[in-house]
């Protein structure tokens, strides 16, 4: 069964995989990237391959998103996995079902942190930016990988508000729901909280191993995980689009990324106008 670590991009989803996958995989808890690769992406191009669809047309891999599941399931194992998809249906297909999934850990984060990100990891303007954040019909898919796989990895992530929403309101799994600034902020408590909530959904009775939850913490903090893409660089950032021989950064600002010293006023009032309801319901 899949239990899903659920996010609109840029929100913190590959922090909290790198903090899971470190204390459930390694035996030390010292974060190294090739722990990463126990808490793979859905959907992507991998999981389609004997299945019949056409990979030049967005979305033909819905049809078939609840049987890859159940190949994957197929294996009687628990499987974390990364996603950016809504929870819901697309071209009439659900995303997935509670006979595949155990449920979900969703992180939400200020949109207006959100956006600085998103510039910068798909080297946008604000108005570019955004335009994209706001898109209902929003969908994204690997660009590198386009000319060999085409749209196999499409995930139709919608707009900001719409993909958290989507999983909050759901009723077929249970979801735990954090902010990434409870994370950053109460890494232990938050963190702490995630795991008893795993644990809960898995029927797993073992007590949370305190000393290891620390050693993961400390191996995961902003600034290991950017001197570790430093050294080794990092296997999901992306090409820079005017230096083919260079990668943006994918650990960038971290904390540093504060909406009210670097975004400028006109895009403050623009997501406040378009996610209030959401701004409000999350105390942001």
């Amino acid at each position: 069964m899949i239990i899903w670590i659920a996010s609109y991009p840029k929100s913190g989803n590959t922090w909290l995989r790198a903090l899971i996958s470190t204390y459930f995989f390694s035996k030390d808890g010292v974060f190294n990237q090739s722990l990463l690769k126990n808490i793979d992406q859905f959907p992507t191009s991998n999981y389609f391959k004997e299945f019949n669809h056409d990979k030049n047309i967005p979305g033909d891999t819905c049809k078939y998103w609840i049987k890859a599941q159940e190949k994957i399931n197929s294996a009687s194992k628990v499987k974390f996995f990364k996603t950016h998809n809504v929870f819901g249906k697309v071209n009439n297909f659900d995303f997935t079902n509670s006979q595949n999934s155990l449920g979900c850990v969703y992180v939400v984060r200020d949109p207006r942190n959100v956006i600085t990100s998103v510039k910068n990891h798909y080297q946008l303007d604000d108005k570019q930016a955004f335009e994209w954040m706001a898109q209902e019909k929003k969908f994204i898919y690997n660009v590198l990988e386009f000319e060999k796989d085409g749209y196999s990895d499409f995930q139709f992530i919608s707009s900001w508000s719409t993909n958290y929403k989507s999983w909050k309101v759901q009723k077929k799994i249970p979801v735990k729901i954090i902010k990434y600034e409870d994370l950053l902020n109460s890494t232990y408590v938050t963190f702490s909280d995630v795991l008893r909530f795993i644990n809960k959904i898995t029927h797993n009775k073992k007590n949370l191993d305190k000393d290891k939850i620390k050693k993961t913490l400390r191996s995961t903090t902003f600034d290991a995980l950017k001197k570790n893409e430093a050294k080794y660089g990092f296997s999901e950032a992306i090409t820079n689009r005017d230096n083919r021989d260079k990668k943006i950064p994918f650990f960038n600002l971290g904390p540093k990324n504060d909406w009210k010293k670097i975004l400028n006023e006109e895009y403050r009032k623009k997501i406040q106008i378009a996610f209030e309801k959401y701004l409000n319901e999350l105390n942001y």
